[in-house]
């Protein structure tokens, strides 16, 4: 972090400052919390989110005991250094009750439909897992089980071929679309989150870049 931003940071009478914590892949709003000076700067050295609990008055490491850590990307302070905005790759639920996002008790329903994500049809295949609702077709590829995932996913992928192959644009976006919500569902079997895939295609990114700087040089 710049040094002249370190310094500029308003801290609170009880010398605390609100960290606003987003999900930097999806966008979404995870918790609020709060750090001190002593946990940003233990939150800065070791590229992990660290807190100040005001219940417990003791400082927090996220994850030290559920295992739910978030990784570090970006820390921003607001327009009057009296607010920070941590943006994170989440390794597990950031709520204390196992849901993704603390905030989840509807004031106001929304009055727009929501946006499609990832993470969100993931959820709802989770949903469709424990509950199996009956009429699903979600339902019914859990209730047949792995095999049937697995070949489901390998119909998909001759059919993104053979679009692909034909060169049919439209056919190979919707033949995709398939294998993607198939490779989804073979996920929630399993337990493979969309964080543990987002976080291999990462460390691959990071092995492409220093193989390329090593060329340069």
């Amino acid at each position: 972090m710049d040094d002249k931003v370190l310094h500029s940071l308003k801290f609170d009478a009880n010398g605390l400052i609100p960290a606003v914590v987003i999900d930097a892949d999806s966008g979404a709003l995870l918790m609020l919390a709060y750090m001190n000076r002593e946990s940003l700067e233990i939150t800065i050295n070791e590229g992990y989110t660290c807190f100040w609990s005001r219940s417990r008055k003791e400082l927090w490491r996220k994850g030290e005991t559920s295992g739910n850590r978030q990784k570090v990307v970006s820390i921003t302070a607001d327009c009057d250094f009296d607010a920070l905005e941590v943006r994170v790759h989440k390794l597990g639920p950031a709520c204390h009750t196992g849901s993704e996002s603390c905030f989840f008790n509807e004031l106001l329903p929304r009055t727009e439909p929501e946006t499609f994500s990832v993470d969100g049809l993931y959820e709802l295949l989770l949903e469709r897992r424990a509950s199996r609702p009956e009429g699903s077709y979600t339902s019914y590829l859990f209730e047949k089980g792995l095999d049937k995932i697995l070949k489901k996913v390998g119909e998909e992928s001759t059919e993104v071929i053979i679009a692909g192959h034909a060169r049919d644009k439209r056919e190979t976006v919707y033949e995709l679309a398939d294998l993607a919500y198939h490779a989804l569902v073979l996920m929630a079997e399993l337990d493979i989150t969309p964080d543990e895939l987002r976080a291999e295609l990462a460390s691959r990114h990071i092995i492409d870049h220093k193989v390329k700087q090593e060329k340069m040089t």
